[in-house]
């Protein structure tokens, strides 16, 4: 089984596109988005309506939790929200955010041994949570065993990494940040995503059984840059593509 995984779009749609080509030419079992299609650049209807035309399940981010709240009429313009083009965002595409669950949760049996996958956009106790390499070994292992996941899969810093953590029997548990399609934050230009690999023998007691694939995908980063530019978003949204902070 693979299954692919990303988060944080951001309305960058050629961003998306080259991640999309690249995700299908490895030909994933199942794919799965935790969120954040909107906000930082012009194209949030063309990468949600790829995303619904695809069928890919989708957890609400906190960029796509704000929209519900924002009138998006002409006199919407003056308000200080139009920076991240919520406006731009058609009426049935914020409809759809507004119905985005805030978790998805797949159980597996693999060898006997049943295998909880979980998938948050910040943390499974907040959307807007960072939950980062760093964070308290302790704070995390409480949360996993809140959520029973083995594997928890999250988004919202934009910066991917893969940490295995040891439960007092021995389990191992593993927390993966997805990093980000359309805005990475870790000095890295190209977009990320990630491939997990499963089979028969996964297990939580074997680190070396579950395989995370950490996908780098290059896009044309000037041009996108340019788009931001020639339109009424801040130039600073630019630069953050550029500098990939």
């Amino acid at each position: 089984m693979r299954i692919a995984l990303f988060s944080d779009v951001h309305a960058n749609f050629p961003a998306f596109e080259a991640m999309l080509q690249d995700m299908d030419s490895q030909k994933p079992d199942a794919v799965y988005c935790l969120g954040d299609l909107v906000g930082y650049h012009i194209y949030p209807n063309e990468v949600i309506d790829e995303i619904r035309r695809r069928g890919i399940a989708t957890l609400k981010g906190n960029h796509d939790e704000k929209v519900e709240n924002i009138i998006t009429t002409p006199e919407s313009l003056n308000e200080p929200e139009k920076k991240y083009a919520y406006h731009l965002i058609r009426e049935d595409n914020r409809e759809y955010l507004t119905t985005l669950p805030a978790h998805i949760r797949l159980e597996y049996k693999l060898n006997g041994e049943k295998l909880n996958l979980v998938f948050a956009h910040g943390s499974t106790r907040s959307i807007d949570e960072y939950i980062l390499i760093d964070t308290d070994a302790d704070y995390v292992l409480e949360m996993l065993k809140e959520a029973e996941a083995d594997l928890l899969f999250v988004g919202h810093s934009h910066k991917p990494y893969h940490r295995i953590l040891e439960t007092r029997d021995g389990r191992l548990k593993h927390l993966i940040n997805l990093g980000s399609v359309g805005k990475p934050k870790d000095g890295d230009l190209k977009g990320c995503y990630v491939i997990v690999h499963l089979n028969a023998g996964s297990s939580t007691t074997d680190k070396n059984s579950i395989e995370i694939e950490f996908r780098r995908v290059e896009y044309d980063v000037e041009a996108s840059a340019i788009a931001i530019i020639n339109s009424p978003l801040p130039d600073e949204f630019a630069d953050a593509l550029r500098l990939a902070k």
